[in-house]
């Protein structure tokens, strides 16, 4: 097969660029789906969880974001809604922190991202240096045109087909570790709104309690 002819020309170098490649591939598929699940179901979960404590049915709320706990918003919610009789400053201190604990689920997988953007280059350039070695050790002034000329293509061969292939990887993977880097900031963003929702809402209903205990004096 061609692709199998393409690795062997490129060295040594292309195992570890493979490895990283299926590295990449594998969590790009788990951050994909992960997205996906966010996404896909998030706006519908919070404006019902919303509606449902507008009405003053706290458990009503719980029990929905009990159903929905793989998404992070559920568990920043819960976070704080499960508190026993908070004011409102302890009732922002649970989203705020539950929040900052979410963000390393969020940014799963960047460091590895990273890791294989930077070092996969690399890799590549190391190919690009043992192909040019060899091809030099091959050459033959002597030979100019002779048996010897096919280990300097090989040579070359490696050469250019690692570079290739580290910066095809890190291409690659660069351009999903820049979507989910977006995904990020943009779900951060709707966490503090939909966190702001949820803390007007018990503003709300704290301070009418609290009218209700003083008229009742």
């Amino acid at each position: 097969m061609e692709i199998v002819k393409i690795f062997r020309e490129g060295g040594l170098v292309m195992w570890p660029l493979l490895i990283f490649s299926v590295v990449a591939i594998g969590l790009i598929i788990e951050r994909i789906v992960f997205w996906v699940r966010v996404y896909r179901r998030e706006n519908r979960v919070v404006k019902d969880v919303l509606n449902i404590y507008r009405r003053d049915n706290v458990v009503g709320a719980i029990d929905k974001l009990k159903q929905n706990v793989d998404l992070p918003i559920a568990r920043i919610f819960l976070a704080a809604l499960l508190l026993e009789e908070p004011n409102p400053e302890e009732f922002r201190l649970a989203l705020e922190t539950e929040s900052q604990a979410e963000i390393p689920v969020l940014k799963r997988f960047n460091n590895v991202f990273e890791t294989i953007i930077s070092i996969a280059p690399l890799f590549g350039l190391l190919g690009t240096v043992t192909g040019l070695i060899n091809s030099f050790s091959s050459l033959n002034l002597g030979d100019v045109g002779g048996t010897k000329t096919a280990g300097v293509s090989a040579g070359i061969s490696e050469a250019l087909v690692s570079t290739a292939s580290g910066l095809v990887v890190a291409i690659f993977t660069l351009m999903f570790a820049n979507t989910f880097r977006g995904f990020y900031i943009r779900q951060i963003a709707r966490v503090q709104e939909y966190g702001g929702q949820l803390e007007l809402l018990f503003r709300h209903r704290y301070e009418r309690g609290e009218k209700s205990y003083a008229s009742t004096r």
